[in-house]
């Protein structure tokens, strides 16, 4: 299975009362459906997926897969920190149509899981149990847990795991382990920051907060990269840098959808604890995606 290409990581549309928005959910997808992104990833952590009961999961599983233009490839965000939780919720995701699962490390009990051993044991365990291939989440900025490149290359051997969505932003990293993995086994990043160079070395893709609300912008690099036009993927890499580290590393979902907004998607409000940005963050990402409307 190929997961080349830019998949947005959606968000997850909340009404004012914090409940499901599911009118938006379906104006996002079908927009976003007119675009040449590859597939979504439902419930990853741009998706809030922490904050979601696994009612709620299940439910923009099935809305999402509902609204999906055929073609998109669809991958649900499973990952949970025990194994039984996230198989369930992996194989729950495969009899809606899900293709794939993203499975983020463990990380709650830290002294006890960032020995590789404990990595190998969990995605092992999940994917010998998955009914669909999984593909690993690694965002040691979150979790505090970044699993070695070692741990990686081992996991690559396993048949039901297809790759790594590597969300670090480093490059050496991602590079080592396109060198050390098994052959077809597919790195994606995660970094918008870091898109093109990532892809220059050899990524297969990418799953982009960023893409929620400037598809066009992260396809348009895609596209340049796929073609060997350089100068264009660095032009466009350049334009979207700092409106990519905005709504990415600064001010994060709240900010993202602020964004979304911006650009004729359904941002919304995020679910507390997390609120609402203010007038001056506002300002500032208006300014950054002045150039990259739409």
């Amino acid at each position: 299975m190929k997961l080349q290409g830019i998949f947005p990581p959606i968000t997850t549309p909340f009404q004012y009362d914090g409940s499901l928005y599911k009118a938006k959910v379906f104006h996002n997808v079908e927009r976003w459906n007119k675009t040449a992104l590859a597939g979504y990833v439902v419930c990853g952590s741009t998706g809030e997926s922490v904050m979601l009961t696994a009612e709620e999961k299940l439910e923009m599983f099935r809305w999402v897969a509902e609204a999906a233009a055929p073609g998109k490839l669809l991958i649900a965000g499973t990952g949970a920190e025990s194994v039984r939780e996230t198989v369930w919720l992996a194989n729950q995701a495969a009899e809606i149509g899900y293709q794939v699962a993203m499975v983020r490390t463990p990380h709650y009990y830290k002294n006890l899981l960032q020995r590789d051993e404990a990595q190998l044991i969990y995605f092992r365990t999940v994917a010998d149990q998955s009914k669909i291939p999984i593909v690993i989440y690694n965002w040691p900025q979150t979790t505090g847990i970044d699993i070695s490149p070692e741990a990686v290359a081992a996991l690559s051997e396993h048949p039901n795991i297809l790759g790594i969505k590597e969300s670090s932003g480093n490059l050496e990293k991602v590079m080592r382990m396109i060198r050390e993995t098994k052959p077809g086994f597919q790195i994606l990043v995660g970094s918008a920051p870091t898109l093109w160079p990532s892809l220059a070395v050899g990524a297969a893709g990418a799953i982009l907060a960023f893409a929620n609300a400037a598809p066009y912008a992260c396809i348009t690099i895609w596209e340049a990269h796929r073609t060997r036009e350089v100068e264009a993927a660095k032009d466009w890499q350049g334009r979207i840098l700092q409106a990519a580290r905005l709504v990415t590393t600064k001010y994060g979902v709240p900010g993202l959808k602020y964004a979304m907004d911006l650009n004729g998607y359904y941002g919304g409000p995020p679910r507390l604890p997390l609120t609402v940005i203010g007038p001056t963050a506002k300002q500032e990402i208006e300014e950054a995606f002045r150039e990259i409307r739409g």
